[in-house]
């Protein structure tokens, strides 16, 4: 009854039309869940673009990218107003959609652990949060595989990489990060976790600092893929 009341007060809608939402329903409603949310299903390609972009820059076991990432769409609406209106649930959401897309193909089965990309501790405290690890601790849920957040430690506060060229991007990440007990991560396959890959600066730094534990393999998986 409460929870019915609330539902008056504070009506569920649906974050890609407004339409009120089904009690089985969350964040998106079913309609915008399959139509609207641009999904890849990179996981049923070994050599998609997010596996691609690594191509020579580190050693991939495997890449994935949930879904299409472009102005003014649905997954920018999301990943928006999860990093800028505390809007927490959506990357619980969304963390669930990717980690159930691949586990229905066994993607995960080999994993040992899953990272999230850190942010800078100065910057994690003013926004509150890491969204990274928003989205890892769902899949990790979903896996019933741990998650490392005392392995990765950025130690550099970069500068915004939205404006930037690639090589920009790389430069900028030179040495932002440090590895913390290296011994978590020696000999096992690891998943590195990001809300979306554009150039791949930031997760390639992740992977050149991860390489230094020598783990067996290095994965990667992001939410979204930009141009």
């Amino acid at each position: 009854m409460l929870e019915g009341l609330s539902h008056l007060v504070y009506p569920r809608l649906c974050e890609g039309c407004s339409k009120p939402l089904l009690e089985e329903e969350d964040v998106l409603c079913l309609n915008c869940n399959i139509y609207k949310l641009p999904r890849t299903a990179y996981h049923h390609i070994a050599d998609n673009e997010t596996f691609m972009r690594f191509t020579g820059r580190g050693s991939v076991k495997k890449a994935t990218s949930f879904a299409y990432f472009t102005n003014e769409g649905l997954l920018q609406h999301l990943l928006h107003r999860l990093k800028y209106e505390d809007k927490h649930e959506i990357g619980k959401f969304l963390g669930r959609q990717l980690a159930n897309d691949l586990k229905q193909i066994n993607w995960h089965e080999d994993i040992e652990a899953i990272i999230p990309v850190p942010l800078h501790p100065s910057k994690e405290a003013k926004r509150g949060f890491n969204q990274a690890k928003i989205i890892a601790w769902s899949m990790s849920d979903i896996w019933n595989i741990p998650i490392l957040t005392d392995v990765l430690y950025r130690k550099k506060h970069t500068e915004s990489q939205t404006q930037k060229s690639r090589e920009e991007r790389i430069l900028n990440m030179e040495g932002a990060f440090e590895l913390k007990n290296k011994e978590l991560v020696s000999g096992k396959h690891v998943l590195l976790v990001d809300d979306v890959l554009t150039t791949g600066a930031t997760l390639e730094a992740c992977m050149m600092t991860l390489s230094i534990g020598r783990p067996k393999h290095i994965s990667i998986a992001t939410i979204g893929i930009a141009n």
